[in-house]
């Protein structure tokens, strides 16, 4: 399910609204909530516009619509195609209300009205099998978001030790890498493969008439 939200401006980071979390939620999402933090820092004006990062039971989903990111944390298990199709919506009633605003406010936090829409949304978003029957229904998802297997993926160990980038170039360069890789292995397959089409009638001869040269022998 969707835990916590939090939405800011991407060419600074600066706070723009944030779903109202229960103490039991702080205490949980604590450490997640840092990482956020991290993770806002880390975006670029070349990032991913979308993204998974994975950090224990939880998962970090975000989507950069008009210098807006959007980022949820969600229950590792709960399903990237309804976590992405929630934060579409903020992003489309977000643009709609307050976006001619977003480029000239200055403190934080300066929409924090928004939370009850992303309460609203979010609760009806708790239960998976009612959230894809609305999508399903009112045909909500784009064709990006039904594509969920084109969203990056990271690991939060990738962003905090390795100092990995979410940009998009660090992604397909990346994913290039796995390509190459792949074909390098079917390369190596498929010479195999014509070396033993090649040489095996040469093998099964020799064998035949080393056997027959055993056999005379004894």
């Amino acid at each position: 399910m969707v835990r916590s939200t939090t939405i800011v401006r991407a060419s600074d980071a600066l706070p723009l609204a944030a779903s109202v979390d229960d103490e039991q939620t702080e205490q949980a999402l604590q450490e997640h909530k840092q990482q956020a933090k991290l993770i806002f820092r880390r975006i670029t004006p070349n990032a991913e516009p979308r993204c998974s990062i994975e950090s224990g039971q939880y998962t970090l989903h975000y989507l950069i619509a008009d210098n807006v990111v959007f980022l949820t944390i969600a229950d590792k298990s709960y399903p990237r195609k309804l976590a992405f199709s929630f934060l579409d919506e903020l992003s489309k009633e977000f643009a709609s209300t307050y976006g001619p605003k977003v480029e000239t406010v200055r403190k934080p936090y300066a929409f924090v009205g928004f939370d009850t829409f992303m309460s609203k949304t979010a609760r009806l978003y708790q239960d998976t099998r009612t959230a894809t029957a609305a999508n399903n229904g009112l045909d909500k998802l784009n064709d990006d978001l039904q594509d969920v297997t084109r969203i990056m993926t990271k690991n939060m160990e990738e962003l905090l030790w390795r100092g990995d980038s979410l940009d998009r170039m660090s992604h397909l360069s990346t994913s290039l890498r796995s390509e190459s890789e792949k074909y390098r292995k079917a390369a190596k397959n498929i010479n195999f493969q014509a070396m033993l089409r090649q040489y095996a009638p040469l093998a099964a001869v020799g064998f035949f008439v080393f056997l027959i040269i055993l056999w005379k022998l004894w």
